[in-house]
C-alpha cells in the first residue's frame, strides 16, 4: 500500500516521504480498514517534529503518522462480527504507541478503534472525529450532564473549542465562550449565548456578568496555565475545570486556596488515555449529536498525501476554522 512515512525526527519537508509498506492482515479481534481520509492534528505535528514530551529518539524505526482517519472495513480477524464487513467507520488512536497510522491507504488495528459512522455523516467528517470531537465531547461532559448550567468554553474558536460549544449547547447548557474579535460571530453561529474577547483585562468580571453575576459550574480549558487565575474566580463551588491544553504556560502557577476552598475537580484530559467506559460514553454521545444533526465539524482544506508535509506545515501555522485532511485514496 502507498503511505506517508519518516525515519527520523525533523521538518516535514525533510523528512516526510510517500512509499509504499506492507499492512499486515488483521488478527484476532483486529479489522483492516481501506481509509479515505486521514485527519491531521497539532499532535501529530509535535510527534514528527520531536517536540512530543518526552520523546527524545524515535520509538521505531518507521512511522506513519496520523491518530485520525476514516473509512471502510475491508477485512476482519477472527473473534470480529461479520456484519462489521463493509462498515463506513472512523478510527482514533490511530499511532498511538504504534509504528502504522493513517497517514495510509489502510490501517490494521483493534475492532474497537473503529468506530461506526451515522448514517448520513461524511467520510471527511469521520477524519475529523478522533482527536478534536472525542476531547470536545469528553470535556464538555466529564463530570455529568451540562443541562440547566453554565459551561464557559475558553478559546471558542479554535477546532476543539468550536466543538464544545456546539456539544455544550445541544447538551441543554448556556454557553459562554472566549475568542478573538475577528472569530466572535462564527463561535455565536456555533451556538454561544455569549462570546467575550478572551484578552480583555476583566475577563473574570466579563464573565459572571454575562451569568448574572453567578459563577460557571464547568470551564473546557485550552490554555490553562494562562486562564487558571480567572478560571478560579469565575468556578462555582464543587464546580469543575477540564482542562486540554496550556502551551502558551507549560509549567503554571495553580491558585491552590481558590480552587481549595471552592471544592474544585481540576481534570487534565489527554485523549489517548480515556478508559474503557469513558471511551464508550464519548462515542454514543458523538454519535447522537451527529445523528440528530447537531454537531458541525468543519474541513478547511484536503491535501494529497504526496502534499502531506503541506498539511503538516497548515496545522502549524495555526489560525484554520476548521480541520486539515489528507486524501488516501
Amino acid at each position: 500500500m502507498q503511505a506517508v512515512t519518516y525515519r527520523a525526527f525533523g521538518p516535514a519537508s525533510e523528512v516526510l516521504r510517500l512509499q509504499t509498506v506492507d499492512c499486515p492482515p488483521p488478527g484476532p479481534g483486529e479489522v483492516t480498514v481501506e481509509l479515505v481520509f486521514s485527519g491531521v492534528n497539532p499532535s501529530d505535528v509535535k510527534a514528527r517534529a520531536g517536540a512530543r514530551a518526552g520523546m527524545s529518539e524515535l520509538p521505531w524505526p518507521l512511522i506513519v503518522p496520523h491518530s485520525d482517519g476514516a473509512g471502510v472495513i475491508s477485512a476482519l480477524g477472527e473473534g470480529v462480527a461479520p456484519e462489521r464487513l463493509g462498515q463506513r467507520v472512523w478510527v482514533w488512536n490511530g499511532q498511538w504507541r504504534r509504528a502504522f497510522g493513517t497517514a495510509a491507504e489502510r490501517i490494521t488495528l483493534p475492532a474497537d478503534q473503529a468506530e461506526v459512522l451515522p448514517e448520513g455523516v461524511s467520510l471527511q467528517t469521520g477524519a475529523t472525529l478522533g482527536i478534536p470531537a472525542q476531547t470536545a465531547c469528553h470535556t464538555v461532559f466529564n463530570g455529568g450532564e451540562v443541562a440547566g448550567r453554565t459551561v464557559l468554553v475558553q478559546g471558542g474558536a479554535g477546532t476543539v473549542g468550536y466543538l464544545a460549544v456546539q456539544l455544550a449547547k445541544w447538551g441543554g447548557a448556556r454557553v459562554i465562550a472566549t475568542a478573538r474579535e475577528s472569530a466572535m460571530e462564527r463561535v455565536r453561529a456555533a451556538g454561544a449565548d455569549v462570546v467575550l474577547d478572551y484578552g480583555a483585562p476583566d475577563l473574570a468580571d466579563a464573565v459572571l456578568r454575562a451569568n448574572d453575576g453567578a459563577p460557571v459550574d464547568r470551564i473546557v480549558e485550552v490554555e490553562f496555565g494562562l486562564n487558571a487565575q480567572t478560571d478560579a474566580q469565575v468556578i462555582a463551588e464543587n464546580g469543575r475545570i477540564n482542562a486540554y491544553g496550556s502551551a502558551k504556560a507549560m509549567t503554571p502557577e495553580l491558585p491552590f486556596y481558590p480552587l481549595l476552598f471552592k471544592a474544585v475537580t481540576v481534570e487534565f484530559a489527554l485523549i489517548y488515555l480515556l478508559t474503557a467506559q469513558q471511551r464508550r460514553d464519548v462515542a454514543t454521545l458523538l454519535s447522537r449529536a451527529l445523528a440528530e444533526g447537531a454537531l458541525d465539524s468543519p474541513v478547511a482544506r484536503i491535501f494529497d498525501m504526496a502534499d502531506c508535509a503541506a498539511a503538516h506545515d497548515a496545522v502549524a501555522a495555526g489560525g484554520r476554522t476548521g480541520a486539515i485532511l489528507v486524501a488516501t485514496r
